[in-house]
């Protein structure tokens, strides 16, 4: 049986049911295309995808917000740090980590400088400390946590706050934020660099 499409009515019919299932399609691609980008952000930040959830209070905005970091770090030139570069860093850490037993707090302001400097040297904006982070988390999701924690140390530190204790453990993590900058899977001495 064939529909009368002389018929005004039947005609109406069908394009309604074609929006529809248009208007569906669009939906489903829609809704597909976001859950992909959800899980790619949150692969891509891991803590920091929750982390941006609870500061921005929903998805869309937080998931904007990501992509606003990954767009401005795709406008700087980001590179590995040359030899001589990682030499000279190394050189500083070992000094850095060779005053700690005299002068721990100053050990651990010279740590945050140096991986601050480090962060300068590979292409990295040196704003404030919050976008210091949010840059980190594009491409080193992974460092942004002990980052966090070793700056809050420092801070500590810089009223007298800090224990010994936890400037040590300060400075573990700094080590580790600068030997994933070296891109070393080993802890680094000056002799294994050279």
């Amino acid at each position: 049986m064939n529909p009368d499409l002389s018929n005004p009515a039947v005609v109406g019919v069908i394009c309604v049911i074609a929006l529809v299932i248009v208007l569906a399609v669009v939906w489903v691609v829609t809704r597909q295309r976001h859950r992909l980008r959800t899980g790619e952000l949150r692969a891509r930040f891991g803590s920091e995808y929750d982390l941006a959830l609870r500061e921005y209070g929903s998805r869309s905005k937080a998931e904007q917000a990501l992509m606003e970091r990954v767009d401005r770090v795709n406008g700087m030139t980001i590179r590995p740090l040359t030899e001589a570069e990682r030499e000279q860093y190394l050189a500083e850490w070992e000094t850095i980590q060779s005053r700690f037993i005299d002068h721990p707090r100053g050990a651990v302001a010279e740590a945050d400088e140096l991986v601050h400097s480090i962060l300068k040297a590979r292409g990295y904006d040196s704003g404030p400390f919050d976008r210091r982070i949010a840059d980190l988390s594009v491409h080193h999701a992974g460092l942004v946590e002990p980052y966090r924690r070793a700056n809050s140390v420092m801070a500590h530190a810089d009223r007298y706050e800090a224990t010994t204790e936890e400037l040590r453990s300060a400075m573990i993590l700094y080590r580790t934020i600068i030997e994933e900058f070296f891109q070393a899977n080993a802890p680094l001495t000056r002799s294994e660099a050279a």
